[in-house]
This record gives structure tokens, C-alpha cells and sequence, in this order.
């Protein structure tokens, strides 16, 4: 309040040091020490932002505890606040688990309180952002013409599937070859991928006036933040009479789902998407068409009998 006070009046703000806030050996005080660390410096800057709302979520309830005398009891006792909220609870589980690990490996404690802590299991399942259906994409194809800003979006969201953060920021510049190339915000752009124009992005690219350093703009003509993008880009799809929750990101799942469809591997997904590991292309690709897989899957198995000669035996064996 004396900053706040001090801001009012013109005055100059009182300089209010972390380490003066924090009682050495408490959970503040480990926070703190991550905040500081390399290895929270060193992640992009939406991880930092998901971190830091689960560590601050935790130090209100926790700050002034002992590192030293946390232990497990008292994290299943916290994560119970969000039995109803599977999302959240496997979002702070994985969180404390790097804040405790970092703690292990700075000496604060000798053991992390979250190995050994079984998950609960919770009768509704988080099924996240929600994948877009064929059916979906027709309607919006349908609704916003060819040329559109927001047609373009679609392709480039579909045909590249990545994230709204990285699709934001592509441009002519990044074309060439007949490839877009990506370096995902994800991981600070260590990943990095050449991913081949589907002919859909390459004609709305054609149609994309070519005067601006990204392909989508803004109505002042200005990049689209992630944020403003989203908001702008689900705005699109209610009013073309798509459900709610109909978010960039469902069109990332949508885009390794046909994938798996068209009856690519796992690891090719992989080479489109960026994921680091083949559970995460599992489960982007959860929402795969059953019926048409099955069906395929039969047809296969036929084709196989018709080129298998059956020989009966002569005699009973």
C-alpha cells in the first residue's frame, strides 16, 4: 500500500526485495529459487505464464510451510480441492513435480513428496479443447468464402496443425520450396519443421495479399497475439454455426486426426506436428474415425485372404 500510495502522489516506488519477503527454508523461498533458476528462465514464456499460475495457486495455501516438512499427505489433500476439475489437478500435479525435483537437486530436501503419490482416478475425464469434425469444417468452409482472412486461418491451422502461437506469426518468408518452416514457440524453437503445402494452404495462400510480414493481420493491420487470435478466430467460427468451445486448437487435433485417417504412422504425425513424444500423437489422435478405420482394416484383411491360397489337408490331422 505504501508503493501504491508512493505511485499516486509521483513519488518515487519503495524497491520491495523478494528475499525480504520470504523466510529462508519455506516454500517461498524455494519459489522463489525457481523463478531465479535457469531452468525456469530457459522455457517459453506461455510455459512460464502456466507454471506460475500453478505455483502461486499453491504458495497461498503453502508459502510459509517448511520445504523440509512437506510431504505427501499434505499434497493429496491439496489436489482433493480440485477432484471435480481432472484438468487442473493433472496440471498442478505435473507443476509440483518439476518445483519438487528442483528442490531435490538444489539440496532443499532429500526426497521429491510427489514420486510414489498415486494419481486418483476420476470418473469424468478432461477431454480438453474440443477436436473439430469434418462435418465442422465444411460448415466453416461453407459459411466464409475463399480469400477470406478467415478461411485462410482454417488452412493454415488444418494443413499445418500446429499452434495458434506458431501459426500467428507465419509469413511469405517463411515459404519456400513448396514447404512452410516452422519453429515452434514451444521449447524456446528448438523444434524445428519443414512441413510440405497442402494444395488447400497453398491456394489460400495465393489468394493472401503479400504486403504484410505475416499472413494473418489484424483489421489495423498488425500481427494477431495469441490471445486476440483465439478470441478473434472462435468469434468466427459461432457465427458460421459452429459449437461452442470451437478453438484454433481443436483444428491442430482435427489436422493429426486425418492424419491417422489417411493411415500415416505415429511417428510421421510426429514429423508434422512437432510433439516430442508418440503418447502425446496418441492422444491428439484419440478422436480418429472408428468406423472408417474398421472398415479399412476388413477390406485389408479380405484382400489378404483372396491373394492366400487355402490348401486342404489330405488327410485328418
Amino acid at each position: 500500500m505504501e508503493a501504491y500510495q508512493a505511485a499516486l502522489s509521483g513519488q518515487a516506488v519503495p524497491r520491495v526485495v523478494a528475499t525480504e519477503r520470504t523466510q529462508p527454508g519455506t516454500m517461498s523461498a524455494l519459489i522463489v529459487a525457481y523463478y531465479n533458476s535457469t531452468e525456469f528462465k530457459t522455457h517459453a514464456e506461455s510455459t512460464r505464464y502456466v507454471y506460475r499460475h500453478a505455483i502461486e495457486r499453491f504458495r497461498s495455501k503453502f508459502g510459509e510451510k517448511s520445504i523440509a516438512g512437506m510431504q505427501s499427505k499434505h499434497v493429496r489433500e491439496y489436489l482433493d480441492e480440485f477432484a471435480d476439475k481432472p484438468g487442473v489437478t493433472t496440471n498442478i500435479r505435473r507443476v509440483l513435480n518439476i518445483l519438487m525435483g528442483f528442490a531435490v537437486e538444489r539440496n532443499y530436501r532429500p526426497d521429491n513428496p510427489m514420486k510414489g503419490l498415486r494419481k486418483s482416478k476420476s470418473r469424468r475425464r478432461s477431454e480438453g479443447f474440443r477436436a473439430w469434425t469434418d462435418d465442422d469444417i465444411a460448415t466453416f468452409e461453407a459459411y466464409w468464402p475463399a480469400g477470406s482472412r478467415e478461411r485462410l486461418a482454417l488452412a493454415l491451422l488444418l494443413y499445418t496443425a500446429q499452434r495458434r502461437s506458431d501459426v500467428v506469426k507465419m509469413g511469405r518468408q517463411h515459404v519456400r520450396g513448396g514447404k512452410i518452416h516452422v519453429a515452434q514457440q514451444k521449447g524456446g524453437g528448438q523444434t524445428k519443421l519443414w512441413i510440405p503445402l497442402h494444395p488447400k494452404l497453398a491456394e489460400a495462400i495465393r489468394l493472401t495479399p503479400a504486403d504484410h510480414l505475416t499472413f494473418l493481420i489484424t483489421r489495423t493491420g498488425g500481427p494477431f497475439t495469441p490471445e486476440s487470435f483465439t478470441n478473434w478466430f472462435a468469434a468466427a467460427a459461432l457465427e458460421a454455426g459452429l459449437p461452442p468451445r470451437s478453438s484454433p486448437h481443436g483444428l491442430r487435433k482435427a489436422g493429426a486426426r486425418r492424419l491417422a485417417e489417411a493411415g500415416c504412422t505415429q511417428h510421421q504425425i510426429k514429423a508434422i506436428t512437432g510433439h516430442k513424444t508418440l503418447a502425446e500423437v496418441a492422444l491428439y489422435t484419440e478422436s480418429v474415425d472408428q468406423e472408417r478405420l474398421a472398415d479399412q482394416a476388413m477390406a485389408a484383411v479380405e484382400e489378404s485372404e483372396k491373394r492366400t491360397s487355402t490348401v486342404k489337408p489330405s488327410e485328418r490331422v
